[in-house]
């Protein structure tokens, strides 16, 4: 299932500086295969929920949150190899 998506064009130029990865990247999430959790370590004012998913063979950390049939986009980053093992064994 793949969703719309949305992000804030500086939030996604900031990213690309922090991450060396585009928001827009989060258009290619296949959504079904999204291991997700709420983000609960403070009150963000909304339900942030943190999810790792593969996409384009690689494993990434997508923060985001549900706004109707749409799927803000926070932050999407590269899993490191705690993330990574962590995933694989939960998949």
């Amino acid at each position: 299932m793949r969703f719309e998506i949305t992000f804030d064009p500086l939030k996604d130029a900031i990213n690309r500086i922090q991450h060396g990865v585009s928001l827009g990247l989060a258009s290619e999430i296949a959504w079904h295969d999204l291991l997700p959790k709420v983000d609960g370590r403070r009150d963000y004012g909304e339900v942030r929920e943190v999810g790792f998913v593969r996409i384009r063979g690689r494993v990434f950390c997508v923060v985001f949150t549900r706004r109707n049939e749409m799927r803000r986009i926070i932050s999407l980053r590269r899993a490191n190899k705690r993330e990574i093992h962590r995933y694989a064994t939960n998949v």
